[in-house]
């Protein structure tokens, strides 16, 4: 295990916040729930499973149904909900897991190997909603380089948004740095150092897209005047402190960012896995961000120790808001 997921690990144990799953069906799921409560990462509560060291809920049957019902109808009453409706949709593992966050039952939730981002993330919006002034939920992954072969970012990084935003504006590109920042303060325990990248360094180029990035990193700075943030960049002139300094001299970022932000979706998602695929980096994520509470999206072909990693991250997050 690297040093920064042992950190995360570490972290986790410290706080040993209550996760639930929705899975509990999915054998990977508790397979992971076990060996999380066995290292101390987590109390974990399963829906609709069994594992050991766990406590199980029937999503069905559970004997607080009626109360998560109740809060739900009051939630979602003034868009139409009705009480049979309401009823029917707390019976959904993903969307009660969330609800059970939100009302404090559990510090937060980690589901999606069985259902779909979209239900996933859908659930975490409306029952969990958005954190205070954050403007847009994001989501990033946690790269991690191997430690078998050299590599020129030494420690974590994060990649943000590579798995949610597809095409965001300016401001959500703020929200976005701005959360990743956040996020890497709670989970690298490092101070966040931030490059937008783009195909343009230091206006090389004109395009829309560039002119998104730039009015991007003058919000920023306005909203956090103190965090280190450059762009546009290349990712050669980000990563590489002596390119940087030919194409960009001035540039206010010191070292290597620890923090990447994408123009949009694509170049997310096809970042992270070139540097998963072809570059060894373990990929922890999607990791959501801009919520109230932590609820975390799994890929449906999530293994055991990729379930256990986002046990422990969800855990670092909550031990972040206290």
């Amino acid at each position: 295990m690297s040093a920064t997921l042992d950190r995360i690990f570490d972290t986790a144990r410290a706080r040993r916040a209550h996760i639930v799953l929705p899975e509990g069906g999915d054998p990977r799921v508790t397979e992971a729930a076990a060996i999380a409560v066995r290292e101390g990462l987590a109390q974990v509560t399963l829906l609709d499973g069994a594992a050991p060291g766990c406590a199980g809920i029937d999503s069905a049957t559970a004997a607080d149904l009626p109360a998560l019902v109740e809060a739900w109808l009051q939630m979602r009453r003034a868009k139409g909900m009705t009480e049979e409706r309401a009823e029917v949709e707390m019976r959904d593992p993903i969307r009660q897991a969330a609800m059970r966050v939100r009302l404090g039952l559990a510090d937060g939730t980690v589901g999606g190997s069985v259902a779909t981002t979209a239900d996933t993330v859908r659930a975490a919006l409306q029952a969990i909603g958005r954190a205070p002034g954050a403007g847009i939920v994001s989501s990033f992954f946690l790269m991690i380089p191997p430690e078998a072969r050299p590599s020129p970012i030494e420690g974590g990084v994060i990649f943000a948004d590579c798995g949610l935003v597809i095409a965001p504006s300016a401001a959500e590109l703020a929200d976005i740095a701005l959360s990743a920042a956040a996020s890497c303060r709670a989970l690298l325990s490092a101070n966040p150092r931030v490059a937008m990248l783009s195909f343009s360094t230091a206006g090389s180029a004109e395009h829309e897209s560039i002119t998104r990035v730039r009015e991007a990193v003058a919000t920023v700075r306005e909203r956090a005047p103190d965090l280190q943030i450059d762009g546009e960049l290349q990712f050669d002139a980000a990563i590489d402190a002596a390119i940087r300094q030919r194409k960009a001299p001035g540039s206010p970022l010191t070292g290597q960012p620890n923090v990447f932000i994408f123009p949009d979706l694509g170049a997310g998602n096809i970042g992270y896995k070139m540097a998963q695929r072809l570059g060894g980096f373990t990929a922890i994520g999607p990791v959501l961000q801009g919520l109230a509470r932590p609820a975390n999206d799994l890929s449906r072909g999530a293994s055991v120790d990729d379930i256990v990693a986002a046990i422990a991250v969800t855990g670092a997050q909550a031990a972040a808001l206290g």
